[in-house]
């Protein structure tokens, strides 16, 4: 959208949105702020459910003020505080509980490996790790080798950080950070394959939650699936920050299975289901999901990767209920864009800007010349909700941001009516299930093999997962390595979701004229199935 607080670019030439701009809902100071209006509007009202367990949100505000104080009493005010915990009540509160002590979350995703933990835990420098049971194996080795002071296990056998307060006392929230504070510090990978972390403020945040909320407006009570990790930004925008707002009820699980997901919707009365292309897909085709019953459910949001026009009609003709698709990035707090409800969208769009934000389409080699409808370049954003830039790396926090621009280094392009398009990235990224992965972090862990000689990674369509990795390989020698052993090899150097869905081996790869892989040629050869 081409509005700002300043007003809105009329130029005609420009590709930008001229849909006309909804009122801003009220912006909380703080995501902290927001749970506690909702612990003061609706104490008794059900604000998080994980399996058996259940809390009010007068019970939740006093967990997380309990939390709170115990981080603040060890001095984390303005350092940070790592995550890394499944998804669970007390992902929740801890979450909530960072903040609140004014420290800077670092939100990690269980999923990862040792060695990738241990990059992104060394760049981070966190001063406190919050782990559960599930992580701490993983995680005591790698915060006493690179000195973190404290390791806080919670759970069922350890620190009880989910137990309401007794006595009903009203819950006591340390002070309140500043607006402008760092809040999350959340990593998302780079194109060099490192993981990258992006600085978000209290006012980022807070802000994005009214813009997501002006275009696709929450119903108070409103009850919401969240299958998906905690510790993504998307999970976090469309289900921890989203169930406060409208005073919902978040349902968690810990994490997709189809039986689950069918049997949760039907015993809590899901209201809003936020879900991906990969849960999507996976959902239609599974046994039970035609007898399920969905008439509980008025919204569904799909986000974390392009879904197929295809897939979006089956699932709103079997469901009955719309599919709101937008467009996102962790750098952007994280909403950009969704097909605003009460209007018709338009399928394969992922609609227009939240209020307060332009974007624009720009050439995609200078970035600086602003193309015209229909024209296809580099999607540049604008607004309040952009990230303060990437910790520790100021050469790639000054070519993302450039004259208050965010950069997003995917194509697109908008529409005469003021609608966004994806088109392709302009990097090399893959999305595979609504997970990035850069094909120089896998090329990496190929070469790592003493039997590889050459090594090139590229994304290509999958219908379940939207995208998969396929992995060409130049032996240094016939038969000296094989499929089997090379995915084995990078098993304990990748998460899951990285590794190569099909390994191929050739006598040689193709070449540029500069004597670099050509992955233009690789794409166009994977496409016509050579």
């Amino acid at each position: 959208m081409s509005t700002e607080a300043g007003g809105m670019n009329t130029d005609a030439d420009h590709a930008a949105s001229r849909v006309a701009e909804p009122a801003l809902p009220r912006v909380h100071a703080s995501v902290v702020a927001m749970l506690a209006a909702a612990a003061a509007q609706a104490p008794q009202v059900e604000a998080l459910v994980d399996g058996p367990r259940r809390l009010r949100y007068d019970q939740y505000l006093g967990c997380v003020a309990g939390f709170a104080a115990r981080l603040e009493a060890l001095g984390v005010r303005g350092e940070r505080v790592a995550t890394l915990l499944g998804n669970s009540i007390e992902a929740c509160v801890a979450a909530y509980a960072v903040l609140a002590a004014g420290a800077q979350q670092v939100p990690l995703n269980p999923l990862v490996t040792a060695a990738e933990l241990a990059a992104i835990l060394d760049d981070a420098r966190a001063c406190v790790l919050v782990v559960d049971a599930a992580g701490a194996t993983l995680a005591r080795p790698l915060a006493q080798r690179l000195g973190i002071g404290r390791v806080i296990e919670v759970g069922a056998h350890a620190l009880r950080i989910d137990d309401a307060p007794a006595g009903g006392a009203p819950a006591v929230l340390p002070r309140s950070p500043e607006p402008d504070d760092l809040a999350l510090l959340q990593y998302t990978g780079g194109t060099t394959g490192r993981a990258k972390g992006v600085d978000l403020t209290h006012r980022s945040i807070a802000v994005n939650v009214a813009q997501r909320e002006a275009l696709l407006p929450g119903r108070r009570g409103d009850r919401i699936l969240c299958m998906m990790p905690l510790s993504h930004a998307y999970a976090m925008a469309m289900g921890l920050f989203l169930a406060p707002y409208c005073c919902g009820t978040l349902v968690i699980l810990p994490r997709y299975q189809g039986d689950a997901v069918l049997a949760t919707v039907l015993r809590e009365r899901i209201s809003v289901f936020p879900g991906s292309p990969t849960i999507f897909n996976a959902l239609l085709a599974h046994p039970a999901f035609a007898a399920t019953d969905w008439r509980s459910v008025h919204t569904c949001y799909s986000g974390s990767a392009p879904l197929a026009a295809a897939t979006l009609e089956r699932w709103r003709d079997a469901v009955g209920a719309p599919v709101y698709e937008g467009y996102g990035m962790t750098e952007a707090g994280p909403v950009v864009s969704f097909n605003p409800a009460g209007r018709p969208a338009k399928p394969g769009s992922v609609g227009v800007a939240v209020p307060l934000t332009e974007i624009e389409i720009v050439d995609a080699t200078g970035g600086a010349r602003v193309l015209g409808p229909g024209e296809r370049g580099e999607i540049r954003v604008r607004g309040p909700q952009i990230m303060r830039g990437y910790r520790n790396r100021p050469d790639e926090t000054a070519q993302a941001l450039r004259d208050g621009w965010l950069y997003s280094g995917d194509i697109g392009e908008i529409d005469a009516d003021g609608w966004l398009w994806i088109r392709d990235r302009k990097k090399d990224m893959v999305i595979v299930g609504g997970y990035n992965v850069y094909p120089r972090e896998v090329e990496e862990a190929l070469f790592a093999h003493p039997a590889v000689a050459d090594a090139a990674v590229i994304g290509v369509p999958d219908a379940f997962r939207g995208e998969a990795v396929l992995a060409y390989v130049v032996a240094r020698r016939e038969g000296g390595v094989d499929a089997q052993a090379l995915l084995a090899h990078c098993r304990d150097r990748l998460a899951k979701y990285k590794l190569p869905s099909r390994i191929e081996f050739r006598a040689e790869l193709p070449k540029t004229s500069a004597n670099k892989t050509d992955k233009a040629a690789l794409r166009r050869q994977a496409a016509k199935g050579d």
